[in-house]
């Protein structure tokens, strides 16, 4: 597949404050990502300059082979979903989505219309009358009815209820199957999207700290759970990600691939394997202390 997003070293500042540092990465075409990291890891000002919305202080973004500032015919191309997205006072729903027909060149006005059922937005009340819920679910019909060959949701789901959300997560998976775009998520919700991802990208503390396909990160780390002696020598010499104890038995999660010959060990011990959900991983990842953190990209 070809590249449609190029980062490279990208870097943004504000006064003495670093956003981000140095980020190189690449989006193919037809996949989908998710951007994750805590609250003010950097994912939003990586979105924003993107979108053209900031500028770099440093660095290089090239989207559709183009940098995307002031250029119409890129931006075009880019749906941008945003957690608090601010509309017109006189805005009602429909009126979203009649502008959103105006800009996206793909949009699906029966598709829309579709979503707008399922969601049970009312067309005619206006977006500042609207419940959170209501909110996301309007930027939901317009990040799917856009179509657009790259769409980012930023959060854009807080305030759905879990079935609201199960529904937005089953039709964008539905739609991406016969309508194949490439999509960034980024969200907190890491459990609930985990299978919708292909592909990882996660920010800390303004660098990218993991760069990988969502199927090698199954095997990226696991724990050993046993008598709090036995994990002490085992965890020798490994990369331990977190240490738990609870009197005589403990836990320690592990970075790195539990082969045959880690198995064995472990089994000599008398130690029990647990899988690492993607979700724990990255809360593993995340948080350590400043430099205790390495960068796993490839």
């Amino acid at each position: 597949m070809s590249a449609i997003v190029k980062v490279s070293n990208l870097t943004k500042t504000y006064g003495d404050t670093t956003a981000v540092q140095d980020v190189s990465f690449e989006l193919e075409e037809n996949k989908i990502y998710g951007l994750l990291g805590r609250n003010g890891a950097g994912k939003t000002t990586i979105m924003h300059m993107l979108t053209a919305q900031q500028f770099a202080s440093s660095g290089d973004i090239q989207v559709f082979g183009a940098a995307p500032y002031e250029n119409e015919s890129v931006l075009r191309r880019i749906c941008f979903i945003k957690e608090s997205q601010k509309y017109p006072a006189t805005f009602n729903v429909k009126d979203v989505l009649e502008v959103s027909a105006m800009l996206h060149p793909n949009w699906d006005a029966a598709y829309a219309s579709e979503l707008t059922a399922a969601f049970g937005l009312p067309l005619k009340r206006r977006m500042q009358k609207l419940s959170r819920g209501m909110l996301s679910a309007v930027g939901v019909v317009v990040g799917l009815a856009s179509r657009a060959p790259l769409t980012i949701f930023d959060e854009p789901y807080l305030g759905l209820d879990a079935v609201a959300r199960s529904m937005f997560y089953d039709r964008l998976l539905a739609d991406y199957a016969e309508h194949p775009r490439t999509v960034i998520l980024s969200t907190h919700l890491i459990d609930e999207v985990s299978k919708l991802l292909e592909h990882v990208l996660l920010i800390d503390q303004g660098r990218l700290l993991l760069n990988e396909d969502v199927e090698r990160l199954s095997g990226m780390a696991y724990s050993v759970v046993g008598a709090a002696a036995r994990i002490e020598s085992f965890a020798a010499g490994k990369q331990v990600l977190s240490r738990e104890s609870m009197g005589a038995i403990a836990s320690a999660t592990i970075l790195g691939e539990a082969g045959v010959q880690e198995r064995r060990e472990a089994a000599e011990r008398g130690l029990e394997f647990t899988p690492v959900s993607l979700q724990q991983l990255i809360v593993h990842l995340t948080g350590g202390k400043n430099g205790e953190k390495e960068a796993v990209t490839r």
